[in-house]
């Protein structure tokens, strides 16, 4: 059964990244005719041609095109299939892929069909047509592809039989997950542990089912596809005689990271006159990159100010029509180097609201009002703290500030958790877009904030505003109440 399942995996994939390569050659050969066809109807900037040739003599072009894009998807490892990707970072690639092959289509076909019957006039218009069309037209058919490979895999296709070495805490939560997503395309076959007697019981509903040194014969009988070593307190001679035991025909073999998933930054390598440091920790906001920021910063907040006041001004005729009492609500909270400042928000509860002490909101909560309940929904109460960005006391993106009494506290028990303040806080946040947000764990979101501080970048803070857009229009803000 499991031999079958493998198999059917293999050709599963093998048909998948086909199947992805096909809706690119159907995406960019359309793109290419609409462009033909809007060119000659749809002025873009550009004045509309008189007339231009048949299509059937741009064919060669056509192919060229296609051929040359195609051929930079694969070798920009495009047709690698990730279990989960981010549809953003994703586009950026593919629109940057694109573009290459787009100028270097219009280069190619005056070297390769000058003075030959292939020749033909590819004007600018067209090169810009075909490049506008071919962004957009392969992102939406990489998306349908995407959401249907999906829904084949939760159906059974190119599904990987999978081993989990390990019981612990990280275990269970991967196990967690998978069964979380059935999308991911992952079939657990069992856990292994350590121990000197078979292990019985299971994780997380998956079964144990064997020790260490039933490991190779683990990975022949069940047809092991992927191993994911979940020991992040494991010691390097551990993992290492683990590595070498896993080591059999095409098995994946991934490691959960011990050490380094605690330090938040991303690794690189430096030399020292030969000697290689590897580094862990980078800062990466800092001398032109902090003046950058706050350009985006300030541009952002001014137009959103702009932009958003007849909204702002319509939330605030409701909010005093609902309960009594200020449109705004400002509350303490703790910025950059543990400076308080007054953080300003649509007021969202009653006025009552911590007549008994401050605490967490939570679900259905009763001090909400409904009013409240939806702008906590879709982040609208945060709106106002573009002023706070203007005035330069947070940022757009960045650590969400907590509040004085919550700080104290967590400093004592979350490790680093002051590093977070190295700068300044955001409307939202690396840890917010992905779900961590109000009653969720704060040792957790310490280590997204972390590696935030530690990994940013300019693309990052666009790509965190872009999903919070999203995630607001569409609804899909986890633990937002």
């Amino acid at each position: 059964m499991n031999t079958l399942a493998s198999n059917r995996s293999h050709r599963g994939r093998t048909l998948l990244s086909l199947g992805l390569a096909f809706f690119d050659v159907a995406a960019l050969t359309a793109a290419f005719g609409l462009a033909y066809f809007l060119r000659e109807r749809v002025p873009l900037l550009i004045n509309l041609p008189d007339s231009q040739p048949p299509f059937l003599i741009y064919l060669p072009t056509l192919i060229l095109h296609v051929g040359v894009v195609v051929t930079l998807f694969y070798f920009s490892r495009l047709y690698h299939l990730p279990r989960a990707i981010s549809r953003i970072d994703h586009a950026r690639k593919l629109i940057g892929t694109v573009t290459v092959g787009s100028l270097l289509v219009f280069g190619l076909q005056e070297i390769l069909f000058s003075n030959t019957q292939l020749a033909v006039d590819y004007p600018r218009g067209l090169l810009f047509y075909v490049w506008g069309m071919s962004m957009g037209l392969v992102i939406v058919a990489r998306e349908v592809h995407f959401r249907l490979r999906g829904w084949l895999r939760v159906h059974g296709v190119a599904r990987d039989n999978l081993l989990i070495i390990g019981n612990g805490k990280v275990a269970r939560e991967i196990v967690r997950r998978i069964g979380s997503n059935q999308a991911l395309g992952y079939n657990p076959v069992g856990v292994v542990v350590n121990g000197k007697t078979r292990a019985k019981g299971n994780v997380g509903g998956i079964p144990v089912i064997g020790i260490y040194d039933d490991l190779p014969a683990l990975i022949d009988s069940q047809h092991v596809d992927q191993i994911i070593i979940a020991l992040p307190d494991a010691q390097r001679a551990e993992i290492m005689e683990l590595v070498s035991l896993c080591q059999r025909g095409r098995v994946d073999i991934k490691i959960y990271p011990d050490m380094f998933a605690y330090m938040a930054g991303s690794l690189s390598v430096d030399d020292l006159s030969g000697t290689p440091l590897l580094t862990v920790r980078d800062i990466a906001m800092r001398g032109w990159r902090l003046s950058l920021k706050r350009g985006m910063d300030v541009l952002g907040a001014g137009c959103g100010l702009i932009l958003l006041a007849p909204f702002m001004l319509l939330t605030a005729i409701v909010i005093r029509k609902e309960s009594p009492g200020p449109v705004f609500y400002t509350q303490e909270r703790m910025g950059l180097d543990g400076k308080p400042f007054h953080m300003v928000k649509f007021r969202t509860m009653r006025m009552d609201a911590e007549s008994s002490g401050p605490g967490w909101t939570v679900k259905d909560d009763p001090r909400v009002t409904r009013l409240g309940r939806w702008m906590r929904k879709t982040n609208w109460d945060e709106i106002p703290q573009l002023i706070n960005v203007l005035m330069g006391e947070m940022s757009l993106v960045g650590p969400r500030p907590e509040r004085p009494v919550y700080v104290m506290e967590f400093r004592e028990r979350i490790p680093r958790y002051m590093e977070r303040h190295r700068e300044k806080s955001g409307m939202t946040g690396w840890a917010q877009v992905n779900g961590l947000r109000g009653d969720t764990s704060i040792a957790e979101r310490t280590q997204y904030d972390l590696w935030y501080v530690e990994n940013w970048s300019l693309w990052l803070d666009i790509k965190i505003v872009m999903r919070t857009v999203f995630q607001a229009i569409a609804g899909r803000s986890k633990n937002a109440y």
